[in-house]
């Protein structure tokens, strides 16, 4: 077994998008192969309606696959198919645009007024980048959870885990997405495809991440040794942990247990042109997307 490195460790920035939905942004619109297959991922958690009511109207996607996870409120959608509904708290969408796609996202917050959930954006290969749009819906019913011996709840989204398959398939990324708790003081350690692209994202509680080096390294080796570790230095909530090379993750739980997502997935290792919600592979791609937004062609009829 090889540890993962932990090459970067940041908080998700403010971020404002759509008619005005105050969120925060992991990582988005930089460097697309730092996380390849993965593209952006969006951290929209507020309890004030007026940051989140006026949502994400009517916008076109083409070349990618998004997956939104609700956790409390509800989001409703509905797109240029036809395709209406409603996610509720623990709900599941994966969106594949492919050739093109024009919805809108309205978050509802919950009797509290709260609304929390998370939208993740996966690239498509140039082979699948003009495929027929697809949606599928899963209800928190259909997503397995297990529950280790030492208090350690998963969430098997997407991907297979401990036995368990993720009720969402037939995703180009080939992705494992894990919701995943950590009980107080717990040193976990969890295998991930060495072929994979991995981060994680912590929401709740702290954590440190094992690593290959100083300084979260350093951190588990004191408390192997029971030493008191500084829970200043343990990533928080809003922090995303970016992982190098290897087959496994260790985390140490804080002094109030964890709560992260575990994110991984195959590279593409593809050009990307890219500009909003249109993803392709060329700028000559590009350009041809734009030209059919403004000439009326950019949805295709169903064959």
């Amino acid at each position: 077994m090889s540890l993962r490195p932990t090459i970067e460790i940041r908080k998700a920035m403010p971020h404002v998008e759509g008619a005005g939905v105050k969120l925060h942004r992991a990582f988005g619109f930089q460097d697309p192969s730092e996380l390849d297959p993965f593209l952006l991922f969006d951290d929209f958690r507020n309890d004030t309606p007026e940051d989140y009511l006026r949502g994400f109207p009517w916008h076109p996607h083409r070349g990618i696959e998004t997956i939104t996870y609700v956790l409390s409120g509800s989001v409703e959608h509905g797109d240029s198919l036809g395709n209406t509904g409603t996610l509720g708290a623990g709900d599941v969408q994966w969106m594949t645009a492919g050739s093109g796609i024009m919805h809108q996202e309205m978050p509802q917050g919950n009797a509290a007024g709260q609304m929390h959930g998370f939208q993740l954006w996966g690239n498509l290969p140039a082979s699948q980048k003009m495929t027929a749009p697809r949606y599928q819906d899963v209800a928190s019913a259909e997503i397995p959870e297990v529950i280790d011996d030492d208090g350690t709840q998963v969430k098997v989204i997407v991907g297979s885990f401990w036995g368990n398959k993720g009720p969402v398939d037939g995703i180009a990324a080939d992705p494992q997405y894990l919701d995943i708790r950590v009980p107080a003081g717990v040193r976990k350690t969890f295998r991930i495809d060495t072929y994979r692209r991995a981060f994680a994202y912590v929401f709740e509680g702290q954590a440190a991440f094992a690593d290959a080096s100083a300084p979260s390294g350093v951190l588990l080796e004191k408390e192997v040794a029971g030493e008191e570790v500084n829970i200043r230095d343990m990533s928080g909530d809003r922090t995303l942990v970016r992982f190098g090379t290897g087959d496994e993750i260790t985390v140490q739980a804080g002094p109030d247990g964890v709560r992260f997502l575990l994110i991984s997935g195959a590279p593409i290792a593809e050009p990307v042109a890219w500009h909003g919600p249109i993803v392709m592979n060329t700028q000559a791609e590009l350009q041809q997307a734009m030209r059919d937004l403004r000439n009326g062609t950019f949805i295709r009829p169903a064959h």
